[in-house]
């Protein structure tokens, strides 16, 4: 007997490994605070720390798309796990900065298979109208990985040592690499799957092409749209993985372990961005007659107005108001995030998704990587609730520039 709702089971184990990548990427941020103690890193040598993943994912992400395009998710995927989990427990022998910094390297290349997987994943198992709520699900799992992280690894280092903390959270990436080579296949290698929901997931994709090709991806001018978004986007939650643990510590003076008691409400508010904007899409494009694309840039907006919250953090009372603020950031930025995800299957072909999000992915990260230099040469100066005003402004013009790139005119709505 042929199974059914085969396409979310494919989801969840998206949904799982996207929990532990950011279970492993976000206990550097949660330890922050003891690690500065601990390893006598400055405010500046901490930002190389963090950049160092982000400039090496960023330029892996393009190779990463591109080989998923080309060899296929499953075996990919499971490889990537292996390392990204090796790479995360070895943060725990660390001596200083620059150790860190090359393991956090490693972790960025390993890591770098992720959202191109997910993607591609997305519009393998998903028709269209279905696109934004899959995306939105898989993308919501680096919200709950994010929220997880701080008590997890604060607990781990006041019970154990930091040390023991990164080895836990590493091993996790081993797990994730046996379950998804046991159990993913793409839809056509999936034996199991019915001919009804065969035929449902089919329904509105376009026939694929023969093979990715970067100089098509690249050449669309759609895609210079996606480039700027990502590039201006990517900061925001880049700031919230990796600089709320210090802000807070540092300038709002909470104890460490107060705050990990409170840590978890910007990243649950992440989720429910993620979650929401995946449903939310559908129904503007059918309560307003909207093209789904248009529906989906409608959505973005929406998000990039939200972002105010961190902009408004400076007048925040008192800490738990400011981790209020950076709620409705985590909210805003990962609606419109887990939109811009759903946007690379309605603007590329099958076997060009991976390609087309790793390339973006690397603008977005490149643009992170220098928004953390700048915070880490500017916070002890110039501060650091200037440099979150500015976040609320990129998104504004991430959405203006999708409008203008993408949004469809005179075509049919979607239905």
């Amino acid at each position: 007997m042929k199974a059914a709702g085969v396409r979310w089971r494919m989801l969840a184990l998206m949904f799982a490994g996207t929990v532990v990548i950011y279970v492993d990427r976000n206990t550097l941020g949660a330890l922050a605070p003891i690690l500065k103690k601990e390893l006598n890193f400055t405010t500046e040598q901490y930002s190389y720390v963090v950049s160092s993943f982000q400039i090496v994912y960023s330029f892996a992400q393009p190779v990463a798309g591109f080989l998923t395009d080309l060899a296929g998710a499953r075996l990919g995927y499971a490889v990537a796990a292996v390392i990204w989990g090796g790479a995360a427990a070895l943060h725990g022998l660390s001596t200083g900065w620059i150790s860190m910094a090359a393991f956090r390297a490693l972790l960025g290349l390993s890591e770098a298979v992720a959202i191109p997987t997910g993607t591609k994943m997305s519009t393998l198992w998903f028709p269209a109208k279905e696109r934004s709520i899959a995306t939105g699900w898989f993308n919501s799992g680096s919200s709950i990985g994010a929220a997880l992280t701080p008590s997890l690894v604060i607990w781990l280092a006041a019970t154990a040592s930091w040390r023991f903390a990164f080895l836990i959270t590493g091993a996790l990436g081993l797990i994730v690499a046996v379950l998804w080579y046991a159990f993913y296949r793409d839809p056509q290698a999936y034996r199991g799957l019915s001919a009804e929901e065969r035929a449902y997931i089919l329904d509105g994709q376009p026939a694929p092409t023969a093979k990715p090709n970067w100089r098509e991806v690249v050449n669309k001018p759609r895609f210079l749209g996606i480039v700027i978004a990502r590039f201006l986007t990517e900061p925001a939650w880049q700031t919230f993985q990796f600089w709320i643990p210090l802000y807070m510590v540092t300038v709002r003076h909470m104890d460490i372990k107060q705050f990990a008691l409170f840590a978890w409400l910007p990243f649950v508010a992440s989720d429910l961005g993620c979650v929401l904007g995946g449903y939310l899409a559908p129904l503007l494009a059918t309560r307003f007659n909207l093209h789904i694309v248009n529906a989906r840039l409608a959505t973005i907006t929406i998000g990039a107005l939200c972002m105010v919250g961190p902009a408004l953090i400076s007048f925040a009372v008192n800490p738990i108001v400011a981790i209020l603020c950076f709620s409705l950031g985590g909210f805003a930025h990962q609606m419109l995030s887990s939109m811009m995800y759903a946007l690379m299957g309605d603007v590329f072909e099958k076997p060009e998704i991976a390609t087309a999000t790793g390339v973006a992915g690397m603008f977005g990260y490149l643009g992170g990587a220098l928004f953390t230099l700048a915070l880490g040469q500017l916070a002890n100066t110039l501060g650091y609730e200037p440099m979150f005003a500015v976040l609320f402004a990129f998104d504004l013009v991430a959405a203006g520039a999708l409008w203008l790139f993408i949004g469809v005119r005179r075509q049919p709505a979607y239905a």
